[in-house]
């Protein structure tokens, strides 16, 4: 594992983990035959946080009754919580696809959505998707997964891409033309998703071209002054639902790299420094502040813990870079 030495004990705690995760790390850092990461993934769906998920759904296909929100969610505005609740349906299907599930598992779905599911904006139908990129890459990818009809999203991206290469949600409202760390990001993981799912290289020069906004600003800094975009970027947090990092970005790049086939770009070592640093004393990294809102249950550990998540994915991608890196 390129610079790491033994990687047993470590490899032992990640693997005491929910099939979720435990699969993961059967595949890309134990390096477990496919028969035996398969065989995990499958428990996904009937164990542990797949299948607690799973069991939420309502009967009409969505969770909480809402698209992006749970229903009734803007009816008492004194009544909510602080933060964006993550039990909706977008959200719910979003952690079931993350986590591996098997498409086959949510049966009818996507045609339950089509026939139910409104986006909570201009009550516009599920899989059209709506004017949010962030809510729209995750439909993308969803459908991708689902099989719905995502044609008019395909469109989308290319058609909204802004002039420097970046998304940002800001822009349908006329408040923004510069892309946004966080909604480029987003963008970019929606449509890769869909590639890998579907095979359609249709989006690829798009994604490509979002890349490059990240890559010229090394995945951190300002375009225009050289500075740290924003503590975020070192703020590595699991579920990171929307939320951009450096950690977050690189896991992006390496997949992105695994499926074309291609090295990594010497463009991502600041960034891979970040979480390099941030790897703490007992060897994990720790989990970072929790986004605020409604779950259905905790799928990580508390805030300054130990993070099997984050440790995961950190390690995936040091892997990674260090198996060129090192051999260089």
């Amino acid at each position: 594992m390129g610079r790491m030495t033994d990687m047993r004990p470590m490899l032992r705690w990640l693997l005491d983990s929910d099939p979720s995760l435990r699969w993961q790390v059967e595949r890309d850092l134990a390096d477990a035959p496919a028969a035996v990461w398969e065989r995990t993934r499958s428990r996904v769906a009937t164990e542990g946080h797949g299948a607690r998920l799973l069991a939420q759904q309502d009967a009409d296909g969505q969770w909480e009754g809402g698209a992006y929100f749970p229903a009734g969610f803007f009816d008492s505005p004194e009544a909510r919580e602080p933060g964006q609740p993550w039990t909706a349906t977008t959200w719910s299907l979003k952690d079931l696809r993350e986590w591996g599930v098997d498409a086959a598992v949510l049966g009818d779905t996507a045609a339950r959505l089509d026939a139910h599911s409104r986006w909570e904006y201009d009550d516009l139908p599920y899989w059209g998707g709506e004017v949010d990129v962030c809510i729209n890459s995750f439909t993308l990818a969803t459908g991708a997964w689902l099989g719905a009809d995502v044609s008019r999203l395909v469109r989308w991206f290319p058609e909204h891409q802004l002039a420097d290469g970046g998304w940002n949600c800001l822009a349908e409202e006329g408040d923004s033309v510069r892309g946004s760390f966080h909604s480029t990001l987003n963008a970019l993981r929606g449509m890769l998703a869909y590639e890998q799912i579907s095979g359609d290289r249709s989006l690829r020069e798009s994604r490509h071209r979002g890349e490059e906004y990240l890559l010229t600003r090394r995945l951190a800094y300002r375009l225009s002054t050289g500075e740290l975009v924003g503590g975020f970027v070192t703020e590595f947090v699991y579920p990171n639902r929307h939320q951009y990092s450096a950690l977050a970005a690189l896991d992006h790049f390496r997949a992105a790299a695994v499926l074309e086939g291609v090295a990594p770009d010497p463009r991502l070592a600041d960034a891979v420094a970040m979480v390099r640093a941030a790897r703490h004393p007992d060897g994990t990294w720790h989990q970072g502040t929790p986004l605020a809102g409604r779950v259905w249950f905790d799928i990580d550990v508390t805030q300054g813990e130990p993070s099997r998540w984050l440790t995961f994915l950190a390690l995936r991608v040091l892997r990674w870079w260090d198996a060129v890196d090192v051999a260089a």
